[in-house]
């Protein structure tokens, strides 16, 4: 069995038992499998070993990806947008995970409406504060969720989040658990066309606690391909 089939086999087996542990079922928690900086080789390899989703952050290097990889794959765009990049992002993904003010909404719409497409995104919360994070803030995401209802050409699906860096994943719960409690609390306010489902969260030092918190998408990059390669790697 290859390092990476025989990666994809442990998560799996991690996931079910954490949502086993929180009463979840298995099959509604989804794997994206981040592949940024992977050689489309190495990611074919996942695909073949059951990989369904792969998240990308940058848009020329994943541009590349799925010319060489083809159809059959559902990308999802997890790193920072600038609005000048929309009506790409709106070309190549079926998700983005990144939005985090209206005026990227509002062009995100307007090339999706170029394209005859509806867009599904996911609001990025900033809910610790870092001023290196992206992200809206806890107050701005239901005024922000609220535009974007009037937008026709997208499809709020629901939240995503990153917590600061630790070694221990108990320091990414009370993050997790505020992501999922502001879902809960936009979805109760029943704003048009917005729905509140997905959250995405947990990557490979936190999935497991993401999971018993509500998480519906992991990105899971290094614990299925490994370390990255050196920034100047073609992929980087």
């Amino acid at each position: 069995m290859s390092l990476i089939k025989s990666n994809l086999a442990r998560i799996r087996e991690r996931i079910e038992s954490a949502a086993r542990r929180a009463g979840r079922d298995p099959g509604t928690i989804r794997l994206v499998a981040v592949s940024k900086t992977v050689a489309p080789e190495r990611i074919r390899e996942a695909v073949e070993s059951g990989v369904h989703i792969l998240g990308e952050n940058y848009l020329q290097e994943a541009q590349g990806k799925i010319e060489v990889l083809g159809a059959g794959i559902s990308w999802h765009f997890i790193g920072h947008l600038q609005k000048n990049k929309a009506k790409y992002a709106i070309r190549f993904f079926d998700l983005i995970h990144s939005v985090d003010n209206l005026a990227l909404a509002e062009e995100l719409n307007r090339a999706a409406e170029k394209s005859s497409k509806i867009q599904e995104i996911l609001l990025q919360a900033d809910l610790s504060g870092e001023a290196t994070k992206f992200g809206a803030a806890e107050e701005e995401i239901v005024p922000l969720a609220e535009g974007i209802s009037a937008l026709k050409n997208l499809s709020l699906k629901g939240l995503m989040t990153l917590p600061p860096f630790s070694e221990d994943p108990e320091d990414s719960r009370p993050y997790f658990r505020k992501l999922r409690l502001l879902g809960e609390r936009l979805a109760q306010m029943k704003i048009p066309g917005i729905s509140a489902d997905e959250f995405s969260m947990g990557m490979s030092g936190d999935f497991e606690t993401a999971i018993e918190e509500g998480a519906t998408l992991v990105r899971l990059g290094t614990s299925i391909f490994g370390p990255r390669p050196p920034k100047h790697s073609v992929f980087a």
